[in-house]
């Protein structure tokens, strides 16, 4: 689910003044001047109150906070049912036990805010959903496929392993040396890869030694990705 201009549900703890508008007359008030009691955007505080607002809602319905990630609620009924929401920004996601419990929690919030509800979830932060009866997947597959178009390697043919195994990397062996920011900005593509494709974690690691002066054989080790 979407919610509609979240941040202009954040209460201000701070007391902020704004001049009227332009072009916004009212009858006999002079030159005064507005108080805001909620945020707009470009507010510097507009994400902390908008956070603090959803917060102290979920708090309100019995949902508890989880201790390692500030932005993930849990809440279980009587028989067991647990249903599971994270919050990112004016996105939320949200799945559980219970056709009830996520029914319930729709309505609530459809209530107390105005929201879309953009039905099952395929996308999202990059990284792509499929939900089949043998359970859920989370893939990059159009994530990757973007980087090869934006560094062209698009033609490169794949290999089952992303670093030859009887190859040693060295910080100087001679070659010439690559061009530092395009190995930089592949390789900060790369980490984000990860994400969903651990067989890379020790190749983009190692990679990461040679931030610095780059050589070609760096270079041609990146791309073997």
């Amino acid at each position: 689910m979407d919610i509609k201009s979240a941040f202009l549900n954040g209460v201000l703890e701070e007391d902020v003044y704004v001049e009227r508008p332009e072009g916004f007359k009212v009858k006999d008030t002079g030159h005064k001047i507005y108080k805001l009691r909620k945020t707009l955007y470009g507010f510097k505080q507009a994400p902390k109150a908008w956070y603090s607002e959803i917060d102290e809602y979920l708090s309100m319905c019995k949902f508890k906070r989880s201790t390692s990630e500030a932005t993930l609620y849990t809440r279980s009924d009587c028989e067991g049912n647990l249903i599971i929401v994270s919050i990112y920004v004016d996105d939320i996601v949200y799945t559980g036990s219970s056709e009830r419990l996520l029914s319930e929690f729709k309505r609530e919030m459809m209530q107390r805010y105005e929201m879309s509800d953009l039905g099952l979830l395929h996308h999202f932060f990059g990284m792509g959903i499929l939900q089949t009866d043998q359970g859920v997947f989370i893939h990059q597959s159009k994530y990757a496929k973007s980087l090869l178009l934006k560094f062209g390697l698009e033609d490169c043919k794949p290999v089952s392993i992303p670093l030859s195994t009887g190859e040693k990397l060295k910080k100087v062996d001679g070659s010439e040396l690559a061009d530092e920011g395009l190995y930089r900005k592949i390789k900060g593509s790369l980490l984000y890869l990860i994400a969903t494709r651990h067989d890379l974690m020790y190749a983009a690691n190692l990679l990461s030694r040679f931030m610095n002066s780059p050589i070609k054989m760096h270079m041609g080790a990146e791309e073997g990705f």
